[in-house]
């Protein structure tokens, strides 16, 4: 029976569990959604159960599809770290390096340090995939990437992690408003102005709010924006004002004046995080430590 199921049939079937339905998974698997539906009814057929229940509004797992999609991740993250392993002992950073970042760092920070990257390490042949934490861990687990770059702490069993850099927060603002007279700001002088946020699932959202709890409490009243960018927007239209991590701040567009804050500056720290026991974890320890190596300016090195 398990020599029937096939590694196409797992990794449609833990597509269908991160999308809940049917189209996205095949344009994500890049197939149509008859060839993904029949492959997952084949894998029904062959272990003899129901893994996904399907209605006209929504697609559910079943318990046995949970558990299956679980045992599924596991055996597509093994096979992955297989290939890996092959790649790595031909070439330390060498080969293809499945990389993802989140929206808040890939943007402003990739670009920075991409080029010297590819001078110095010419056989490494980067994949960027930039998406939202959660769904860049949950692709970690499944061995559909090799590392991620994000903001630490990750807590997530499995996960080790190499801490790389400390990036201090800006404060943007309108332009020509009170506080744009002044060179550094501190926390509290957020206190009473509309803070403008991201939208739930971006980590950055949550180190604006730690640093909001610390201000006295500026105001929040639902306005939400999908990136930096957005926000950034936003504030030059005078909705409000919003945090920016260091190396967003040159992006700023016009309308906007950004201000640092006093020491000490509240900051996230970014680091690379892959699976443990991956048999690339030696060679992301050398990419880590030359993302440490080669930091553009704004951000010091994690200690």
């Amino acid at each position: 029976m398990i020599e029937a199921v096939t590694l196409r049939q797992l990794r449609y079937l833990v597509s269908v569990a991160d999308t809940l339905h049917f189209g996205r998974a095949a344009e994500r698997c890049h197939v149509s959604q008859p060839s993904l539906s029949a492959q997952i009814q084949q894998l029904e057929d062959v272990l003899g159960v129901q893994l996904v229940e399907r209605t006209q509004r929504r697609v559910l797992l079943t318990p046995a599809g949970r558990d299956a999609v679980a045992r599924a991740r596991r055996i597509l993250g093994e096979m992955s770290d297989l290939a890996a392993a092959a790649r790595s002992a031909a070439a330390p950073l060498g080969g293809e390096l499945r990389l993802g970042a989140i929206p808040t760092l890939a943007p402003y920070y990739l670009p920075r340090v991409l080029p010297d990257l590819r001078r110095d390490h010419p056989d490494l042949k980067l994949f960027l995939r930039e998406d939202l934490t959660g769904r860049l861990l949950d692709s970690l687990k499944a061995g559909a990437l090799d590392a991620v770059l994000l903001a630490l702490p990750v807590d997530e069993p499995g996960l080790e992690h190499a801490a790389v850099f400390d990036e201090p927060f800006a404060v943007a603002l309108p332009a020509g408003h009170p506080l744009a007279a002044r060179p550094v700001l501190t926390e509290r002088d957020l206190g009473g102005e509309r803070l403008l946020l991201l939208e739930e699932g971006h980590c950055f959202r949550d180190q604006a709010l730690a640093v909001c709890r610390r201000t006295g409490g500026p105001d929040r009243d639902g306005f939400s924006g999908t990136s930096l960018a957005t926000l950034c927007e936003m504030v030059a239209g005078r909705i409000g004002v919003t945090l920016l991590p260091e190396l967003a701040r040159a992006r700023a567009p016009e309308g906007v004046e950004t201000r640092p804050f006093a020491e000490p500056r509240p900051t996230r720290r970014i680091g690379l995080a892959w699976r443990k026991g991956s048999p690339r974890g030696a060679e992301l320890q050398q990419l880590a430590a030359y993302l440490r190596r080669h930091l553009p300016d704004g951000v010091t090195a994690a200690e």
